[in-house]
């Protein structure tokens, strides 16, 4: 009953997420777009990226050489879009419903954004043993910011108040503000910067992320593409110079995907309308390196035993 009382809140799209797609109780993984970005303040249209990643998933090719894994072999299914109200907390925690449900059902999540605010629901949601690891040119750690206290500037701030510091890790950070960095150091939250991630071999990389995942059954991954050097991802909300380069992101989650369990992510903050598809085609691949990434680590703790 409650499985079928949550799907309602989704419209479901015309081309689900790569175009394969089997029925939700046989999946494996599901996807839920949430197309909002209400408290987005340079560039807006982040509430489009689910649908323009949906077209450009259909129009890639599937086989990840790092995996060795067709995406089309993963079992998906693509719920369709979340209802935005107008009612800004109703639709949090409405959000916050369905991901509890996904979760409880033992189901792989996906998160298309949308601004990454959706971060802080899933965040919530997440079962108290599992971290979460943040690639993100930002913090998002501010307490305010333009007299708000929730936006995609401070949704961390009241992440890490809510669930604690302690079950955060970010990567890849290069662009944050004096108050961010003394709440960062006040509460010990680990982070990798992005000058330390490029002086880093991705062992030594991997290394402090399997030491966090440690403590912890799970990871959760969140993907902000403004990770990523804008020549690479130039349709991004706030962009910021330098960043990583699609291989070496691709290398880490990878290295993640293959060797911790890993139970969900979300992929935020594309404006398609600020270039000609690259980037919304950059965030399906994105999707699929990682997905076949973790499934290629599901399959080796099977033949393990």
């Amino acid at each position: 009953m409650k499985n079928k009382i949550f799907r309602k809140l989704f419209v479901k799209p015309k081309n689900p997420f790569s175009g394969f797609e089997v029925d939700f109780e046989e999946a494996n993984y599901v996807f839920v777009g949430f197309p909002f970005d209400r408290t987005s303040t340079y560039r807006f249209g982040s509430r489009k990226a689910p649908n323009t990643i949906r077209e450009a998933s259909l129009n890639i090719e599937t086989y990840s050489f790092r995996s060795g894994l067709y995406f089309e072999d993963l079992k998906i299914h693509d719920l369709g879009n979340f209802k935005i109200g107008k009612n800004f907390k109703k639709t949090f925690s409405n959000l916050k419903l369905a991901v509890s449900t996904i979760f409880s059902l033992k189901k792989f999540l996906v998160v298309l954004g949308g601004e990454h605010t959706l971060t802080f629901s899933v965040g919530e949601a997440l079962p108290t043993n599992v971290g979460i690891i943040s690639f993100d040119a930002h913090l998002d750690l501010r307490n305010e910011y333009l007299g708000k206290k929730f936006s995609h500037t401070t949704f961390m701030r009241r992440l890490a108040e809510k669930i604690g510091g302690d079950r955060l890790f970010f990567v890849g950070v290069r662009a944050v503000c004096k108050e961010e960095l003394e709440f960062l150091e006040n509460e010990k939250i680990k982070c990798l910067t992005l000058t330390e991630v490029k002086h880093q071999t991705v062992e030594e990389i991997l290394k402090k992320i399997k030491e966090f995942a440690s403590n912890f059954s799970g990871l959760y991954l969140t993907l902000d593409m403004d990770v990523l050097d804008p020549s690479y991802a130039p349709a991004v909300s706030n962009p910021e110079p330098e960043g990583l380069d699609p291989s070496l992101l691709y290398d880490i989650l990878y290295g993640i995907g293959v060797n911790v369990n890993v139970v969900g992510l979300d992929l935020v903050e594309v404006s398609p309308d600020y270039d000609f598809g690259v980037t919304s085609i950059l965030a399906a691949k994105t999707i699929f390196e990682t997905l076949c990434s973790v499934e290629k680590g599901r399959r080796i703790k099977v033949f393990r035993g």
